[in-house]
C-alpha cells in the first residue's frame, strides 16, 4: 500500500455558473500524521473534505483515498467525518448520537457499547453522555460529533471545522484529543482557518486560497523558506548600499536590513559592508515565521498575484 493515505492529482470543482471552487490541486497526505489544510473562509477547504467523503463529485482530476479510488465504497468504511455545522437530533442524548452512528456503520452490536464508552472517555463526555443534545454548549457537541466520526475505527478521520464556536478551553482539549488520535495511529485530517489550532500539533500543513494550494509540507520547512537574518544598526545606509541590498532582494527599514535566508555565508557581506559605512551593528539574529505569518505572506501574496493577472477574453 501506498505511505499516502490520500494523493490527488489536479483536482478541479465547478459549481453551477461557473464559480471554479478547486482549481487543479495536488496533496498527499502520509500515513499517521496530523494533516491542516488551513485558509480563509471561501478558499475552497470544505469543498475538497466534500470531494473526499464523497458528498460531491469532482468536476476533473484522479485522486486515491486508502489505496483505493476517490468514492469507493468499502474505503468509506474505514473512514470518518465531522462536518462543518454538523447538526444532531435535539431528542436524543449523548450517548444515543454515538450509538445511532454506529448502527450507521453497522458496527456489531456487541461492539458497539464498548466502543461508546472508550469514546466517551476520549471526548470526556462520560458524566454528561445521559443528557439531551439540546441542552449541551457547542463544545459539548462538537466533542459528542468527534466521537461518533470515530466509532467505525476509522483509519483517517477528517474534521471540518473542528472548533469554530468552542472556547480557548474546548480548543485546547480538542488538541489533546487529536493528539491521542496519532498516537492510536489514525491520520487526523483537520480543515480549519484558525491557525492557532494547528499550529503546536500539525506535523504538515497545506495553505489554501483561491481554490489552490499555495504552499504544503512541514511546518518547521515552510517556515524555514521564509526565515532570515535581521541586522540592526546605528546610522543610515548610503543610497548606493540601499539599492545594493535591495537588488540582492533584501529589506531595508529604518536601522535595520532583513535578509531572506538563515546562512551565516548570507549575512556576512552585509556585515562587511556595514562596517565599511562605519555603522555601529546592535543586533544580529534569526527570524522564525510563525504560521501566521506564512498565512498572510501566502494568503496575500495570491491575491496580489491574481489583482495583476487580466482577465481573459
Amino acid at each position: 500500500m501506498s505511505e499516502y493515505v490520500v494523493d490527488l492529482s489536479g483536482i478541479r470543482k465547478t459549481y453551477k455558473g461557473g464559480v471554479e471552487a478547486l482549481k487543479g490541486v495536488n496533496l498527499q497526505v502520509p500515513k499517521g500524521c496530523i494533516y491542516g489544510l488551513l485558509g480563509p473562509n471561501g478558499a475552497g477547504k470544505s469543498t475538497m473534505v466534500k470531494i473526499l467523503t464523497t458528498l460531491i463529485r469532482s468536476s476533473g482530476g484522479t485522486g486515491t483515498m486508502l489505496g483505493r479510488p476517490i468514492g469507493d465504497r468499502q474505503v468509506l468504511r474505514r473512514v470518518g467525518l465531522l462536518p462543518e455545522h454538523a447538526q444532531f437530533p435535539d431528542y436524543l442524548t449523548g450517548r444515543q448520537v454515538i450509538e445511532f452512528s454506529a448502527g450507521l456503520q453497522d458496527v456489531p452490536q456487541r461492539e458497539t457499547r464498548e466502543r461508546t464508552d472508550r469514546l466517551l472517555g476520549l471526548v470526556q463526555m462520560s458524566a454528561d453522555q445521559g443528557r439531551k443534545i439540546k441542552t449541551y454548549s457547542k463544545g459539548m457537541k462538537q466533542r459528542i460529533g468527534i466521537a461518533q466520526a470515530l466509532v467505525n475505527n476509522p483509519e483517517i478521520v477528517f474534521l471540518d471545522e473542528p472548533t469554530d464556536g468552542v472556547d480557548p478551553a474546548g480548543r485546547k482539549d480538542f488538541r489533546e484529543i487529536v493528539k491521542k488520535l496519532r498516537k492510536e495511529g489514525c491520520t487526523v485530517f483537520i480543515n480549519t482557518h484558525i491557525l492557532s489550532e494547528l499550529e503546536p500539533i500539525v506535523d504538515r500543513v497545506a495553505i489554501m486560497s483561491g481554490g489552490e494550494i499555495r504552499g504544503e509540507g512541514v511546518l518547521e520547512d515552510l517556515r524555514s523558506k521564509k526565515s532570515g537574518y535581521l541586522i540592526g544598526f546605528e546610522g543610515s545606509l548610503s543610497s548606493a548600499t540601499r539599492q545594493q541590498f535591495e537588488s540582492a532582494g533584501f529589506s531595508c527599514e529604518a536601522g535595520s536590513v532583513s535578509i531572506p535566508s538563515t546562512k551565516a555565508e548570507a549575512a556576512q557581506p552585509v556585515l562587511d559592508q556595514l562596517r565599511e559605512e562605519n555603522l555601529i551593528v546592535t543586533q544580529m539574529h534569526v527570524e522564525t515565521q510563525s504560521l501566521e505569518d506564512l498565512f498572510i505572506g501566502m494568503v496575500d501574496g495570491a491575491a496580489d498575484s491574481n489583482r495583476a493577472t487580466p482577465p481573459k477574453n
